[in-house]
């Protein structure tokens, strides 16, 4: 395992029962990259991650996650792994400010809670209890806990479910401050948009195996996919062509229309369509 790999997983397997949740997983995860794993409810993203957060044993494999097994956890390695489920708690009684400082107490070498609560954008709400934050300001809480000790490796779990579009703008950029920072960062979503908006790489598993991993542009040889080009002639009827060079197809549409094409688009497979095809939706 090199230095610059924070996660190293090979043939990793767990079963329950005659269900096999993962089957023979391999992956590696790079300090200081923003990695997504994708897939659909069922194929294993969840029990994978629970075994490098050290919340479940695995039945086979080699795990190290910071250069540990997470069978064999310390203290010292806990503090190094920040985690934010999907739901940390409830702590309506408590301030934002008595929360955050109660979690820092938990580490050896926590950051400055006043700082923290800033860094996630609470700092006009560092004294409201936490029953009157809204979803977004709660989720930037969960963060606020999962950062508090310093981690150099954090794990989201479907950070933005339920937010409405522009709190999850917002908590993206938060995402990305934190990866410029050098935090390793794996991202589990179901927003395709998500994860091609923040991640260097994304990996996609189906049936408890890992069937690719790369960067969002060329997922599944996306880059060289077939671009679609629509326009609708003179007597306003939509058509449409696929091409690997929609730049020559524009050029001769609009010689043909003799400049402006009506109802011109031209796209290409979307990160959504891409992943569909690979999970064998139809």
């Amino acid at each position: 395992m090199s230095d610059d790999v924070a996660i190293h997983v090979r043939g990793l397997r767990k079963a329950y029962g005659d269900n096999v949740a993962v089957a023979g997983l391999d992956l590696d995860v790079h300090r200081g990259e923003v990695f997504a794993l994708l897939g659909p409810n069922g194929a294993g993203k969840s029990t994978t991650v629970e075994i490098l957060e050290g919340y479940r044993h695995r039945d086979a494999g080699e795990v190290r996650v910071l250069g540990v097994d997470p069978t064999e956890a310390t203290p010292q390695w806990r503090a190094r792994v920040g985690i934010v489920l999907q739901g940390t708690g409830e702590f309506d009684e408590l301030t934002v400010a008595e929360v955050v400082r109660h979690f820092a107490a938990f580490y050896p070498d926590a950051d400055d809670p006043d700082k923290v609560i800033a860094r996630v954008g609470l700092a006009g709400k560092a004294r409201a209890r936490t029953h009157t934050l809204s979803g977004g300001q709660k989720r930037r809480l969960d963060v606020a806990l999962g950062i508090i000790g310093r981690p150099e490796l954090l794990f989201l779990d479907e950070p933005t479910t339920g937010f409405d579009p522009e709190a999850r703008r917002e908590f993206w950029e938060l995402i990305r401050d934190l990866a410029a920072a050098g935090t390793t960062i794996v991202l589990t979503t179901h927003y395709l948009d998500e994860a091609e908006a923040l991640a260097d790489r994304v990996g996609v598993i189906t049936g408890g195996r890992l069937v690719e991993v790369a960067p969002p542009t060329s997922l599944g040889n996306r880059q060289e996919a077939l671009a679609t080009v629509s326009w609708r002639t003179p007597e306003g009827t939509p058509e449409s062509a696929q091409s690997a060079t929609p730049t020559a197809l524009v050029a001769e549409l609009a010689a043909r229309f003799g400049g402006e094409v009506p109802g011109l688009t031209v796209t290409r497979p979307t990160l959504e369509d891409i992943y569909l095809r690979m999970i064998g939706h139809r």
